[in-house]
């Protein structure tokens, strides 16, 4: 995905203040996936022996049966709290959400796509 400017339509909030990361190669522990009227597809709650869990979508998970995946690629599921009228730059797109930096500050993290809209000229 081109970086691709957007404008937040509705603000978001993170549920989640200490966000899963881990690098590629990372062992997880494959849990529910999840069911919600968003319709995000194939997103699972893993977790790691360093953390307790968190979202990711199983695009970049492999999974080794057992309830174990391993890590195609590093990830974090840092969220980006934003506000009405802020303006988002989009660099990557991952079932139903997009990874962002703020243009104000350069802060990123993934934003919900259906909270944004492309900016009018």
């Amino acid at each position: 995905m081109n970086p691709t400017p957007y404008l937040v339509v509705t603000a978001h909030r993170s549920e989640y203040p200490d966000p899963i990361s881990f690098e590629a190669g990372a062992l997880l522990q494959l849990g529910e996936r999840y069911e919600g009227p968003e319709d995000w597809q194939d997103w699972y709650f893993c977790r790691t022996d360093a953390h307790p869990g968190g979202w990711m979508p199983l695009t970049i998970l492999k999974p080794l049966g057992a309830g174990s995946a391993r890590a195609l690629e590093g990830y974090t599921a840092r969220e980006l709290d934003t506000e009405v009228n802020e303006q988002l730059i989009a660099s990557r797109r991952l079932n139903g959400w997009l990874w962002c930096r703020r243009e104000s500050s350069g802060e990123t993290g993934w934003v919900p796509e259906q909270t944004l809209a492309a900016p009018v000229d």
